[in-house]
């Protein structure tokens, strides 16, 4: 259920998928502003919380600081928030410089990142690296598989090859985009376009998925996700509303079925970031919509 103001009111409704069952999960938050991190080193503090598919791993740095993988299994994507707090990044194709305020897919294997100016970062990996996945502060909510979650399965290699991949984020709105959207072989990030001051109460999108689940990064202001899930004919399945405020930085962990909306709290700038993995094939068959298509291409079953 869309505004007819937002571009994914005229995308074609989605099939819905039979097999889908299972128990209701709950939404998970990681509130990093209140929290503990998760590791702590003499120049950079990271927080990391995860879905079933992916993690978020939110790095505050000081100037000089370095982030380093070591035998990365698959792709993952840099964020660097801020103009004029870029990265140089070496991995075996040699050294790429990223500019601050930019998106970066980085190839699996052994990379690099260094922080000449500090600041704060975000990097988002699929859930296939056990060691990373052990270290997120709600590991234990997913002992289990959730259930209405398919297997994670990552999308083609990209023709040109594994290489680090750096997009600016200085990209105007355009009337019909949605967003600003990039996806590799494990990930989708959509760095959704700026919100200043409250989201107006009477153009939000409550919305669902049948089969995925969304994170939803906020790396300023402040956001109110509104959840509920349907009523099923087992009573002992319901769930609460919940309306969640979140400061940023925060993650929140959105499931499947849940009816969902976020509204941008503040009176200055609200900025979120959505996240799924694998990518979406609805999103990615809107044409002009993922800003590096060319350089990835979709499944043949999508």
């Amino acid at each position: 259920m869309y505004d007819s103001s937002d571009p994914r009111s005229r995308m074609a409704a989605a099939a819905k998928s039979p097999s889908i069952s299972g128990h209701y999960t709950p939404a998970e938050y990681g509130l990093y502003y209140e929290e503990d991190p998760q590791e702590t080193a003499a120049d950079t503090r990271t927080w990391m919380s995860r879905g079933q598919n992916f993690l978020v791993a939110y790095s505050e740095a000081e100037p000089g600081a370095v982030l380093e993988r070591k035998d990365q299994i698959d792709e993952y994507v840099l964020l660097l928030p801020d103009k004029g707090k870029g990265a140089v990044i070496d991995a075996p194709e040699g050294r790429t410089i990223a500019e601050g305020f930019s998106l970066v897919i980085l190839p699996p294997g052994d990379t690099r990142i260094a922080l000449p100016d500090g600041g704060r970062i975000a990097r988002i990996f699929s859930s296939r690296s056990p060691d990373l996945v052990t270290r997120c502060s709600n590991a234990g909510s997913f002992g289990v598989e959730h259930p209405r979650i398919p297997p994670f399965a990552p999308w083609p290699e990209p023709p040109a090859g594994y290489r680090v991949r750096a997009y600016s984020l200085d990209i105007p709105k355009e009337p019909g985009r949605f967003g600003r959207i990039f996806r590799c072989t494990t990930l989708m990030v959509n760095f959704l376009d700026p919100q200043q001051g409250p989201r107006d109460v009477t153009k939000l999108s409550p919305h669902h998925h049948d089969d995925f689940e969304q994170g939803s990064l906020a790396l300023d202001g402040a956001f109110t996700h509104h959840l509920r899930w349907p009523w099923t004919t087992d009573m002992t399945a319901w769930r609460e509303d919940e309306h969640a405020y979140c400061k940023s930085p925060s993650l929140a962990v959105i499931p499947p079925p849940a009816i969902h909306t976020s509204r941008g709290m503040e009176e200055d700038l609200n900025q979120l970031v959505d996240i799924f993995s694998p990518p979406r094939a609805d999103f990615s068959k809107q044409p002009g919509w993922v800003l590096n298509a060319d350089e990835y291409p979709m499944p043949q079953e999508a």
